[in-house]
């Protein structure tokens, strides 16, 4: 049982007071509703009620004080909050609201057509999503379905050939089902885009303006994410028709709950650094954020030698790899996740108290979303940065963003391993007066005199023909024409026939 000041956890919950953001173009600001402080004085079904009671939750966050009169009114909406405030409860919850009117225990999938689609960027974010969703309407008869890739298509077809009225799904697989002909997107009503700055991140804009080129024009769009850039504007501006702009903190800013802390750590001491943080604060779990895949294998393999339980999630994995390797992370039987920017968004992990970042992020806001993963819920959290000499350009755009000053503290090491100092001294990394002097190598022993072997080399006489070629060439037979070329002599040793002697003749037949 979590607080009630605490909402559902859709992917993210708890929050700070609101703050005024930076108006967005194309946005108007949301207009004065009080908000109600719980769910049960908002006007929704009791089947509703009943299951967010049963998940635990009583008052909503900030942003689900905004946004859910919004979009029950019917309103296109642009969500900003940061990372743990319960946005997929602001969308999900007044969707299936509006749903219930098509309610029915019908089995003919024509009854159950796809009414509502949520987009997704990642698959542990989609199912993270699919699973609230379920957890909401489990007193109706609407029914929901996930699809994403890395697994088998032919469950989800028989799933949605079924009929669903909610669909979650990752752009790239949506559209396979699409082309297809599984799924019909023709009586969507409903359209939400969860952190879409990470699909345009990750290349999903075609995609994202062809799925949308399925659906009726006439419909209710939502967009809501922890960071706006200026292409998030401009699709807002394409796709939502007078969105509100509903915002609980200044976009792109950070949660206050986490405690910030970057360190200035050699590029080959940043594992060391790592477990030094952890065995100094007493960490007991812990996720350590990378930029590559092939990285991110090796570090969980280092980790590994260096007796923690560690488990590695990266694009590269199987969906059912990726999926256990999370599970095992949120039941306790892995220390240390080391994960790529796939496990940055939306993931709700309960009480994980710290992150680190071992590289820098290239793009400054998915340093947002990395520290988002932990101090959800009002819950206090820390998130450790290494910083290496050439990781200051992607510091200095992480202080722009969240318009703070980064003061970056040196970071004192324990004492090097001595395979670690021994590998520098052969390798010649250390300061002449500390390199211990080297005994002088034996000399070998002298070779005894050889007066035929000491000679001088005498090259052969190269011009001498071979003895076999020595002989008179043999004349050209009557009756040939004199550019006929005679046979060339070679060596018995190869199996050369007996060539004639020059006074036979040739036998005419």
């Amino acid at each position: 049982m979590f607080p009630e000041r605490g909402g559902p956890r859709g992917d993210n919950r708890g929050m700070s007071d609101p703050t005024p953001g930076t108006a967005i173009s194309g946005a108007t600001p949301e207009p004065a509703i009080p908000a109600p402080a719980r769910f049960d004085t908002l006007p929704l079904d009791d089947k509703l009620l009943r299951a967010v009671a049963d998940s635990g939750y009583q008052t909503m966050t900030p942003i689900q004080a905004k946004a859910i009169p919004i979009v029950l009114a019917g309103r296109d909406v642009m969500g900003a909050a940061q990372t743990g405030t319960g946005k997929t409860a602001a969308f999900s919850i007044p969707l299936l609201q509006k749903m219930l009117k098509h309610e029915n225990p019908s089995m003919s999938p024509a009854r159950h057509p796809v009414r509502a689609l949520v987009l997704a960027p990642t698959r542990e974010l989609a199912d993270q999503v699919a699973n609230n969703v379920k957890q909401y309407s489990k007193f109706t008869k609407l029914r929901a379905a996930v699809v994403f890739g890395g697994i088998d298509m032919k469950p989800q077809t028989l799933e949605l050939k079924a009929g669903v009225e909610v669909l979650i799904a990752t752009p790239g697989r949506l559209l396979d089902h699409i082309e297809a002909k599984n799924c019909v997107l023709n009586q969507v009503e409903y359209v939400v885009l969860d952190e879409a700055d990470r699909m345009l991140d990750i290349g999903f804009l075609p995609d994202l303006q062809r799925i949308l080129s399925y659906l009726p024009r006439q419909r209710q769009t939502l967009l809501f994410s922890a960071t706006f850039s200026n292409e998030i504007k401009r699709l807002a501006e394409s796709y939502l028709q007078d969105p509100l702009l509903v915002e609980v903190a200044r976009p792109n800013a950070t949660a206050s709950t986490v405690e910030q802390r970057f360190f200035s750590v050699a590029a080959d001491d940043k594992r060391r650094a790592v477990l030094k943080l952890l065995k100094e604060r007493s960490i007991g779990q812990a996720i350590v954020f990378v930029n590559s895949k092939l990285g991110c294998a090796r570090l969980a393999r280092s980790f590994e030698r260096d007796g923690l339980r560690t488990n590695a999630l990266h694009g590269d994995k199987s969906q059912d790899e990726r999926l256990k390797a999370l599970d095992a992370f949120k039941r306790g039987e892995v220390d240390v996740l080391v994960a790529t920017d796939v496990a940055a968004r939306g993931l709700d992990i309960a009480d994980l108290p710290a992150v680190f970042n071992f590289d820098v992020p290239f793009n400054a806001e998915d340093y947002v979303h990395r520290i988002g993963r932990t101090g959800r819920a009002g819950a206090s959290g820390l998130a450790f940065t290494l910083v290496a000499r050439e990781d200051m350009r992607n510091v200095g755009d992480i202080e722009k963003l969240i318009k703070k000053k980064i003061e970056i503290e040196p970071l004192e090491l324990d004492e090097m391993p001595q395979r670690r100092l021994r590998d520098r001294e052969r390798d010649g990394d250390r300061d002449d007066d500390r390199r211990p002097p080297r005994a002088a190598a034996p000399r070998p022993p002298a070779r005894p005199a050889d007066p035929l072997f000491d000679q001088p080399y005498v090259p052969s006489n190269t011009e001498a023909r071979p003895a076999w070629e020595q002989a008179a060439a043999a004349p050209v037979p009557r009756g040939l024409s004199a550019y006929i070329k005679p046979k060339k002599k070679v060596a018995a040793l190869f199996g050369a026939k007996k060539a004639p002697a020059p006074d036979e003749e040739v036998s005419s037949s």
